[in-house]
This record gives structure tokens, sequence and C-alpha cells, in this order.
């Protein structure tokens, strides 16, 4: 460990005093100012900081810093979760590998976490630690002068996570009457939205769902309609957990044949069919130490969920042409927007592996029950569009906004965001009106006053429409959701006038 340190006795002698200050620490604030003053003086740097991440693992704030001698007043400035703005912190963080650069160059380097007003020459930067081995902060130190930083990363790195783990005992026993900790104390559903927009209630719910499975290995199922963001919901899993440094994969069970499907999720050996001329890993080893996200999981033949469920059972898979098995550590998410009880009633699902994805399920609300969000998400939308098109942000004229605000959006998310990149396409008076919106109006609309039949007609005909979309134009699926004979639904859909162009 010290074998890059000049001196590196009287260096552990040192080391060894400042192990003793941080047991004798009575308080989180002191504790933490002593691991960033011991750090910058041990490496001779005149920076110490010390970057925590809050309980929802979304938000890193700088909780001590110890500049030329004095310990700083702690800001409440914080970075925002996708650190976009901080490469570096960014690198260390979401690789967890420690960076050390001995010559910065701020024309290549992102050094905005840096004091002003000084130049940085040498910098190290490492990931902390839980006992679990999750990123839990970053420690760093910087000097003027350029320095040789590496040799110190293993001992820093010990030093930090003893640090980390007397910060936990100070926590659990600390009384009411103790000074706030430095780390943010912030709702489960963080300002950030676990990078998802939307500030609805319902909305909400789904990010303190996502806070609580951040950091378990449990299987997650995420539910709801086509278009309601699911594939993101899962990234947002996977990008703010602790597996945020591995591969995070996608493979949609509804894209490819039985055969197929098997050999892309197990891989193959070389030999176990014609045109296997090579061994090929299947995506549970790309997505060792990862996430692997299975899509429409629904779609899943019979006989590959029996093999998922040793997967999700026993962390094993056996390759085609192989009859060897071997471990692997893959976290599951999977998504549908069917209903799997029902396929489980109808024999088209396994029980025994419904009910061990839906350990933890999350359903996504419709855009239609997400209220304010309609606005907002348009808004960002025609913002990102006219970024894309360079070409200067559009206004929204009142009645534009009405219009949208009006609409079911069946499609969800997904439609809203079609309909309004359209509609920023087809501006070309810098204002958005209700005519660049291509939304399907009902045909009874009418200046004359409705009568009752006719409304009923109306509600009605969306009812049946929402239910077709959402199962995909199956008449039989539809008829049964509505408990309806298939013969019924046809009728009704005749006299209503519904053509399945429509669905």
């Amino acid at each position: 460990m010290f074998a890059e340190i000049p001196q590196p006795l009287r260096y552990a002698e040192a080391l060894l005093q400042r192990y003793a200050e941080l047991a004798g620490a009575a308080s989180s604030e002191r504790l933490l100012a002593e691991l960033v003053r011991a750090a910058a003086e041990l490496a001779g740097c005149e920076l110490g900081q010390l970057y925590l991440l809050d309980h929802t693992n979304t938000r890193l704030t700088l909780s001590a810093e110890w500049l030329d001698g004095n310990l700083q007043a702690r800001t409440v400035a914080s970075l925002p979760s996708d650190y976009d703005g901080e490469q570096l912190l960014q690198y260390c963080l979401c690789q967890n590998q420690p960076l050390c650069i001995e010559e910065l160059d701020s024309s290549l380097h992102a050094i905005a976490c840096l004091p002003d007003g000084a130049t940085w020459r040498s910098l190290l930067c490492l990931p902390l630690n839980n006992a679990e081995g999750q990123s839990r902060g970053l420690l760093l130190v910087a000097s003027h002068g350029s320095l040789e930083l590496q040799g110190f990363t293993a001992s820093f790195a010990h030093l930090g996570n003893f640090a980390l783990a007397q910060l936990q005992l100070l926590q659990r026993l600390r009384t009411p009457a103790s000074d706030e900790l430095p780390t943010p104390s912030v709702p489960v559903a963080s300002a950030s939205g676990y990078g998802l927009l939307g500030q609805s209630q319902a909305i909400q719910q789904v990010y303190q769902l996502i806070g609580k499975v951040l950091h378990s290995a449990v299987s997650v199922l995420v539910t709801g309609e086509t278009g309601t963001g699911k594939e993101l919901v899962a990234r947002a899993i996977h990008d703010c957990g602790s597996r945020r440094s591995k591969a995070f994969v996608v493979q949609n069970c509804a894209a490819l044949p039985e055969n197929l499907l098997e050999s892309e999720l197990f891989g193959y050996r070389k030999g176990a069919f014609t045109g296997a001329d090579s061994d090929k890993p299947g995506l549970f080893d790309i997505a060792d130490g990862g996430t692997l996200l299975l899509d429409e999981i629904g779609d899943m033949p019979l006989a590959l969920q029996a093999k998922l469920l040793r997967v999700l059972q026993e962390g094993e898979v056996r390759p085609l042409g192989s009859n060897e098995t071997h471990k692997v550590n893959v976290r599951i998410i999977a998504a549908t927007h069917q209903e799997l009880r029902k396929h489980v009633e109808d024999g088209r699902f396994r029980e025994d592996l419904f009910y061990r994805l839906s350990n933890f399920p999350i359903e996504l609300p419709p855009l239609r029950e997400r209220g304010e969000d309609i606005l907002l998400l348009a808004r960002h939308f025609a913002s990102t569009a006219s970024s894309l098109l360079q070409r200067d942000a559009c206004r929204w004229s009142e009645a534009a906004l009405e219009h949208l605000a009006g609409y079911a959006f069946p499609g969800n998310v997904r439609e809203l965001k079609g309909v309004v990149e359209r509609a920023v396409l087809l501006c070309e008076g810098g204002e958005l009106l209700p005519e660049h919106f291509n939304l399907e109006q009902s045909p009874y609309i009418d200046t004359a006053p409705l009568s009752l039949r006719e409304r009923m007609d109306r509600l009605e005909r969306n009812l049946l429409l929402d239910c077709l979309r959402k199962n995909r134009g199956n008449q039989t699926n539809a008829a049964n959701e509505l408990g309806l004979p298939r013969r019924t639904l046809l009728y009704r859909m005749q006299r209503l006038k519904i053509s399945p162009s429509e669905v």
C-alpha cells in the first residue's frame, strides 16, 4: 500500500494518528472535517473535498471542504443527478474507479468543482464505498503544484471508507437534539425525478417506488400502457443504482422468434447448430454485474419462461450446445403493457415466474391521469425539437395549450412527443397554434347541444377506442377486458362507426 509513497514508515505513523482522530470525532460535522483535513495534509495538497450521495443515490453534495489550511463553510448547492457538468466526478462515481491526473489542463478537463481563483495542477479523486461495495461518495485532493498522488489511492480509500462507517454509527447514535447531519435530507422523490420529468401526484408516487428499489437486487416488474415510459424507468433504476458502472442491456421479447431469442439471451457454443461457427456470449453474460431489461415479457414463449425462472432462482445460465452452467450476477427488470395475471389464468404465462417477477411492481400511470404534466412535457419536447432544428424556441398560444390539455393521448407520452415534434416542424411563424397539432377529433363534435343519448354514445366510443388501442387492436382481448362477448363488441363498433384504421 505504501510502496509508492516516500518515507512510508513516517506516513504510516501519520495515517494511524488520523484514524485515531476520526474515531474520536463526536459529531458528524467534526468527523467529515477531520477527513478532508487528513487527506489534504497527508498528500501535501492545498485542497481536500468530500462529496456524499443522498439516500436516494441521485444527489451529490459537497459535504466538507478543506482549503489552504482552513475548513470552508459547507455549501448547500448540489450537483445534478446526471453530473453532466462535472465530467471528472461523473467518471469516478459512475465507473466506481479512482482518477489521478498529474497535469490538469483546464482546456481538456472540466474542473468547475475546484475553487476559483487558483491554478490547479494535480488531482486525485476516488470513490468511497460502503460495506456492500456501493459508492456512497467521493474524496478529492488537489494541489497547485505538480505532485505524484497515485500512491495515496489505496490508503485514502480505506481512510474514507472508515469515516463513512463512523458516520453511519453517529447517525444511529445521535439524539434528536444533535446537530443536523451534513448529508442532504431530501424526500425520496427527489427534485431530479431520477432523470424523468413530471410533477403530478401520480408520477411522484412512481419516483418514491424507484427510490425504494435502487439499492436492492430484487427483480422489478414495470407495467403500464404503451408509451408511458417503461424503458425510461428501467434505465433510471440502473443509472441511479449501485450497478450503474456496468452494462444496461435491453431485449424486446416480442421482436424475435423463440429459437433466436433463446440464443440471444443464453448464448451458444460452437457447433450448437448450423451456422454456429464460434462461441457467442448471451445477453445474460453481457449484462453480468449490470441490468437486463426484458421488454414485453408477456410475449416470451413458455419454454423460455422456464429457463428464465432458473436464472432468477439459481443465478445460472446454460448456453445452447453446452452441458455446463455458469453463474451470472444480473438484475432482471421486466416490462409489459399486458395483464400478466390474466395471462397466468389463461395458461400463457407461468404462475411461478409471475410471482418471482412481481416481487416489486411499478405501475406507470397513463398520461391522461397526470394532469399538469401534459403541458410540462409538451414544452420540454418543443424546446428539445427546436434545439435539434437549430431554431429559436416556439411560443405557445393559449389555444394550443387548451387543445393539448383537452386530448386523452391514448398513445401516452410517446404520442405527445411525436405530436409536438410534428407541430414544431410545421410551425413557421414562431407560435404554436391548434392547427399545427394532428389530434384526432371525435366525429360527434357539433356546435348544437348534445342529447343524453349522444353524450352516452360519445363516452362509449372513447371507452371502446381506448380499450382497443391498449390491446393493440386485438378485439378478443378487448372484449374480455370489457366483459363482453366478441360479437357484442363488433356490433357496438359497427353502431358507433369505429373503423380498424382508428385503432
